[in-house]
């Protein structure tokens, strides 16, 4: 599978504090992703990790010094910033924040941040008191003024002893923000999108639900593909043991009714639902309020039909995408569907094997269009081609002339 990292050239700043450390981890996995890493150092940084662990990982030279790489092909830190698809700095101590907010270059993290118009990623970390300090706020505010993409810090404990904000964040979100700033332009660009995500559970008693066997994966993995496309995402979600993908709006529900009345808000102003959650279609019809014991042999439930979420949208514009998990009759059951809930396109797939694995392997059905098989390959690569789907439908759907959707909170551009 090809990714949005595949080939893109990333400048990761490192600066000097303890959280340096977990930059070594970001290097590996950019690369290992595809990207060509070029690490930039401080002086400081050296004193916490050196060089050669950066450049072991990266197969790349690591940038210290301003005068460093200065050739009749390479002009230093001019050449790197240029070519540049986004730059990160992570961690990004206050002194370093403070000498982009004022445009200060002095050493190599500071000339390059400058000299490029690429977008740049800022990750603090320090002590809390020096970031909750007014003069650093106040320079974070003037960074994320002109475009800078602001990620984190983490609350939690501290090098210092203490506890509060000011932890670098994971990998992970560091990842998804890089990810989200590639693929800002991206052919989802200023479409909102809606995915939920996982089972529903049903309480029985204070103890009990009925459930399914549903992990979230191909909802999760949809989130990140339309991310990437450059969609605003809003992931509802039913209990699942996934961490979401750290540039989506998040709605976490339980129940089938809390999965419907959140999907019907959340609509509102969407352009696509992608609906992947395993919703129950049962529930039952009355909950005991307490335990429920042991008394016979068998055990009879009441239960009662749960609302038909996808089939109950009907906003004029909305594009929907459906899913099928059947165990017979795959096609069949998914024309019905795709059919009887008006569905731009469905997605069908047997339900044996796809719930909680890591593979996929799907029919796409279109009204009017033969069904296309997908797969079998990995939930990622399967969601990357559904989403392709979904903006080829848009480019034709009456949500393409939708107004685009709010600018994200954090910034992409260059300081």
């Amino acid at each position: 599978m090809t990714t949005i990292l595949k080939d893109k050239r990333i400048v990761l700043g490192v600066s000097g504090g303890i959280a340096a450390y977990k930059s070594v981890e970001l290097a590996r996995e950019l690369t290992l992703a595809g990207a060509q890493v070029d690490v930039v150092m401080t002086r400081a940084a050296r004193e916490f990790v050196g060089p050669l662990t950066f450049e072991t990982l990266t197969r790349r030279p690591v940038r210290t010094e301003v005068f460093e790489q200065w050739t009749e092909a390479e002009s230093g830190h001019v050449s790197l910033g240029e070519r540049a698809d986004v730059m990160v700095i992570a961690p990004a101590t206050a002194h370093v924040i403070a000498k982009l907010a004022h445009g200060l270059a002095d050493d190599m993290l500071s000339v390059t941040a400058l000299a490029t118009p690429a977008p740049i990623i800022v990750a603090p970390a320090m002590d809390y008191h020096m970031y909750q300090h007014p003069a650093t706020q106040a320079n974070l505010q003037t960074l994320a003024d002109r475009g800078v993409r602001i990620v984190g810090p983490d609350d939690g404990p501290l090098a210092s002893g203490l506890v509060g904000p000011g932890r670098l964040v994971t990998t992970a979100r560091l990842m998804d923000a890089i990810r989200a700033t590639l693929g800002a332009n991206g052919p989802l660009a200023g479409v909102r999108v809606v995915v939920t995500a996982g089972p529903t559970r049903e309480p029985l008693d204070p103890l009990r639900f009925l459930s399914n066997r549903s992990s979230g994966k191909m909802g999760y993995a949809l989130v990140a593909a339309a991310i990437d496309a450059g969609a605003s995402v809003t992931l509802i979600t039913g209990p699942t043991a996934l961490t979401p993908h750290g540039e989506a709006s998040v709605i976490r529900v339980e129940t089938a009714a809390e999965m419907a009345d959140a999907v019907q808000a959340a609509v509102q102003d969407a352009d696509v639902l992608i609906m992947t959650a395993a919703v129950a279609d049962y529930r039952p019809s009355s909950v005991a309020e307490h335990k429920i014991k042991k008394s016979s042999d068998d055990l009879t439930l009441n239960l009662t039909r749960t609302t038909d979420i996808l089939a109950s949208i009907d906003r004029p514009g909305l594009l929907k995408v459906g899913f099928a998990a059947e165990t017979t009759s795959l096609l069949d059951y998914a024309r019905d569907k795709l059919r009887s809930k008006h569905l731009d396109l469905i997605v069908a797939n047997d339900a044996r094997t796809s719930m909680g694995s890591d593979e996929g392997w799907a029919y796409l059905l279109q009204p009017g269009q033969d069904a296309e098989e997908v797969g079998p390959t990995s939930k990622a690569e399967l969601a990357a081609v559904i989403i392709d789907r979904v903006a080829s439908l848009l480019r034709s759907h009456p949500a393409a002339d939708a107004a685009p959707a709010p600018a994200p909170p954090e910034g992409s551009a260059s300081a």
